[in-house]
């Protein structure tokens, strides 16, 4: 693994034999720090965020995992 910092962003290389599904989940979290770290929502309003997006997620999988 390769890691380099540049003026405008960090570059990171790895083997092309890494397990993309594991790093995939990495990138979506890295993704989502960087993203937070310039919200300006508060608590309340992310928690109501959470909240819809859990109820949207499961009225459109519940058939998936009800009889």
């Amino acid at each position: 693994m390769q890691i380099e910092r540049t003026n405008k962003e960090i570059l990171i290389r790895l083997s092309s034999g890494t397990d993309l599904v594991g790093l995939q989940r990495i990138l979506d979290y890295l993704k989502f720090r960087e993203i937070a770290s310039k919200s300006k929502a508060s608590q309340e309003q992310i928690d109501e965020l959470a909240t819809e997006s859990k109820e949207s997620w499961w009225s459109k999988n519940k058939s998936r995992f009800g009889k």
